[in-house]
């Protein structure tokens, strides 16, 4: 699936780079796009993979973490603690411009 989908985006950017159909023709798209993604069925399936993602996200952490334990060197624990520390309120900052609402 995970596959399809990245085929399916990148034939959707290949045609809209591609195109020769004009702005109007890239209005039309965006405006398609928009309304799909405000989609609440499409919102609510993208929320969930992503809740699902950060499940296994963490339980992919605890499992490192177990198995590696005091074996990472004090310089790469240093340096994730900074990274740590350097969220927000606890929440990391997103380079994508996208939330967690």
């Amino acid at each position: 699936m995970r596959y399809r989908l990245t085929f399916v985006a990148g034939m959707a950017l290949g045609y809209v780079l591609g195109t020769r159909a004009g702005r109007e023709r890239y209005e039309q798209l965006k405006k398609s796009a928009r309304q799909i993604a405000q989609n609440p069925a499409v919102r609510n399936t993208a929320e969930t993979a992503a809740q699902q993602g950060r499940v296994y996200a963490g339980k992919a952490f605890h499992t490192v973490t177990h198995k590696v334990g005091d074996h990472v060197p004090d310089s790469v624990t240093q340096r994730v603690r900074s990274l740590r520390e350097r969220n927000t309120n606890g929440f990391p900052e997103d380079d994508w411009g996208t939330s967690n609402t």
